[in-house]
């Protein structure tokens, strides 16, 4: 006796198949475009925190419902003079100053201050020798403006980030300068929140506590 209810569950699986794949299909596409996505690292300049080929996994979401903060490890759409030539290049830096963030180089002891506090950078890049980048190659004293991020890469003399196009900027006056060197909060595609491969270097990336004892802009 042919058990109806079995054959007739087998052939409705076959015929939903292409169904339940193209479901599977627009999920994983949702998920990418609006919720995480993962990008590998191909520069020097967030070593030893990122190395080369590290992959990472980015939180496209989390900006939707609050901005950037200090410390935080973010992937970007580069503003055009930052890019190589890619049309949509992206960048990986660490956030260093909000909006309205007074930050300053250099205190007596050669660390940033941001809002009249020091900012010790634990993960600043440091040679095969031992020696430590500098935290910055000149003087600085900005205010990043309104809707705009001061981001700079961990290893720092490898790294076109807001210090490189501050320097580099062609503007007659500070605030052109400061224009060139920072990006707009509204370019983040997200923030970078754990290397996932190679699996020998899975790590969450956290922010360094030493971010904690930032003053607002302000106070």
């Amino acid at each position: 006796m042919i058990d109806e209810q079995t054959e007739k569950r087998k052939g409705s699986f076959w015929r939903e198949l292409p169904i339940l794949l193209g479901v599977a299909i627009l999920v994983a596409f949702l998920v990418r475009a609006f919720v995480l996505q993962t990008f590998y690292i191909p520069s020097p300049s967030m070593q030893h925190t990122l190395e080369l080929w590290d992959r990472v996994l980015v939180n496209k979401l989390v900006y939707d419902f609050r901005d950037p903060r200090r410390g935080e490890i973010i992937v970007f759409k580069a503003p055009t003079a930052w890019q190589s030539g890619a049309d949509g290049e992206d960048f990986i830096k660490r956030v260093i100053g909000q909006p309205g963030d007074n930050v300053v180089c250099c205190d007596q002891q050669q660390r940033l201050v941001i809002n009249g506090k020091s900012l010790d950078e634990p993960y600043v890049y440091v040679e095969a020798d031992g020696t430590r980048n500098q935290v910055a190659d000149q003087n600085f004293d900005i205010t990043v403006p309104e809707g705009r991020l001061w981001v700079m890469g961990d290893h720092r003399e490898a790294s076109g980030d807001s210090l490189e196009h501050y320097e580099q900027s062609g503007a007659a006056d500070e605030a052109g300068k400061i224009q060139d060197a920072t990006i707009p909060v509204d370019s983040v595609v997200g923030r970078a929140f754990t290397i996932f491969w190679p699996a020998s270097r899975a790590t969450w990336l956290t922010v360094p506590e030493e971010f904690d004892s930032i003053p607002d802009a302000g106070r």
